[in-house]
C-alpha cells in the first residue's frame, strides 16, 4: 500500500490499458508461449489468454510492467491509445465439464450399439424376403471366324426353395444375328441385338442354347463382348444378376471347336465339342466338319473357301 501510495503521490497511475492485439503480436514475433510470459508475470495462462483478448479493460500497472519485461519490448509498446477505442473482446467458450463429456460420450457409444443390434436382425430378414438369386453361367467359343454360326450356351442354377420364373436377356454384339434358340419363346428386341428368354417357374437348372452367325464383314483379331443379365422377381421388386462365364469372342480364321487357336481340334477339344453337338443336335452343327478335322492334320481358312481340312 505504501508503494501505491508513492507512485499516486508522484502522478504516475495505477493501473494502464492494455492493447492485446500489440501483447499477441510482440508475443508471437519472439516466439513466446503463454505459459513462458505467465511464468515471467507470475500469473496463468489463462489470464495471458484474456489480455491478448481484451477482456480486462485495465490491469495494475506493476503487473504490466512485467509483461512488458517478459516481451522484452518498452511498456509503451503494448498500452492501448486512449483515443483509439477498445476492440471488442473476443468470447472464450467455455470448456464442456468432464462429467457431461463422458455422459455424450456414453449415448454416442449406446447409440452405436443400438445401431448394430438391429442391423445384425434386419439384415438376415431382409435378405429372406429377397431370396436366393439364381446364378447364370455362360459358356461361348473362344475363336470364331468371320460368317460362322458359333453355338452359346447359358446354363441358370435355381435354389431349391426358388421355383420362381425369370427372363435372360442376352446382348449381342453389334452386327450379330439369331439363328436358332431353345426355348424358342425367344424376343429380339429392334434393332436385334438383344434376345430375351421368359423361363417358367420350375425347380432346378435351365439351360438357354442358340447359336448366332457373326457378320461376314468382322474384324479378324477383334475381341467381341458378351454381356447378358438374368432378372427375377422377389419381395414385390425386380432384381437383376449379371452373367458370368464366357464374357467375348476373339475373331479371327478359327474353327468355334479349336478352342487353343492352334489350327487343329485335338483329343482333347472333341470331346467338349461332341457333348455340345450332342446336346445341341436340333441346331444342326457341323459335327461331320468338327470330326474330319481331328482326324485330320489340321485346317485352314479362308473367306473364300471356308474351312479346308488337311488330310
Amino acid at each position: 500500500m505504501a508503494q501505491d501510495s508513492e507512485i499516486a503521490k508522484k502522478g504516475t497511475p495505477l493501473s494502464v490499458a492494455l492493447d492485446g492485439s500489440r501483447i499477441r503480436a510482440c508475443r508471437e514475433q519472439k516466439r513466446l508461449t503463454q505459459l513462458y510470459i505467465a511464468n515471467i508475470v507470475g500469473v496463468t495462462t489463462d489470464t495471458i489468454s484474456r489480455w491478448e483478448n481484451n477482456r480486462y479493460p485495465t490491469i495494475r500497472r506493476d503487473n504490466a510492467e512485467k509483461l512488458a519485461e517478459a516481451l522484452e519490448v518498452d511498456l509503451e509498446a503494448i498500452l492501448r491509445d486512449v483515443a483509439a477505442p477498445l476492440a471488442a473482446p473476443v468470447e472464450i467458450p467455455p470448456e464442456v465439464p468432464p462429467p457431461a463429456a463422458a455422459k455424450r460420450r456414453t449415448r454416442l457409444l449406446w447409440l452405436l450399439v443400438a445401431t448394430l443390434i438391429v442391423a445384425a436382425v434386419a439384415v438376415p430378414i431382409l435378405l429372406r424376403q429377397l431370396g436366393p438369386a439364381p446364378v447364370a453361367v455362360r459358356w461361348a467359343p473362344k475363336f470364331a471366324a468371320p460368317g460362322e454360326i458359333i453355338p452359346i450356351q447359358v446354363k441358370v442354377t435355381r435354389q431349391q426353395s426358388d421355383r420362381n420364373a425369370f427372363i435372360l436377356k442376352e446382348r449381342l454384339p453389334q452386327g450379330w444375328s439369331l439363328v436358332t434358340t431353345t426355348p424358342t419363346t425367344a424376343m429380339v428386341e429392334s434393332p436385334g441385338w438383344v434376345v430375351k428368354w421368359l423361363i417358367a417357374q420350375g425347380i432346378g437348372p435351365a439351360t438357354i442354347s442358340y447359336t448366332a452367325r457373326i457378320p461376314d464383314n468382322a474384324t479378324v483379331g477383334a475381341e467381341v463382348p458378351l454381356n447378358g443379365e438374368v432378372i427375377f422377381h422377389t419381395a414385390a421388386i425386380n432384381r437383376s444378376e449379371p452373367v458370368s462365364g464366357a464374357a467375348q469372342v476373339t475373331i479371327g480364321p478359327y474353327h468355334w471347336a479349336d478352342s487353343n487357336g492352334d489350327g487343329r481340334i485335338d483329343d482333347n477339344e472333341i470331346m467338349p465339342a461332341y457333348y455340345l453337338c450332342e446336346e445341341m443336335k436340333d441346331f444342326h452343327l457341323d459335327w461331320k466338319l468338327i470330326e474330319a478335322i481331328w482326324s485330320g492334320k489340321g485346317y485352314r481358312w479362308s473367306p473364300r473357301d471356308g474351312y479346308t481340312v488337311r488330310p
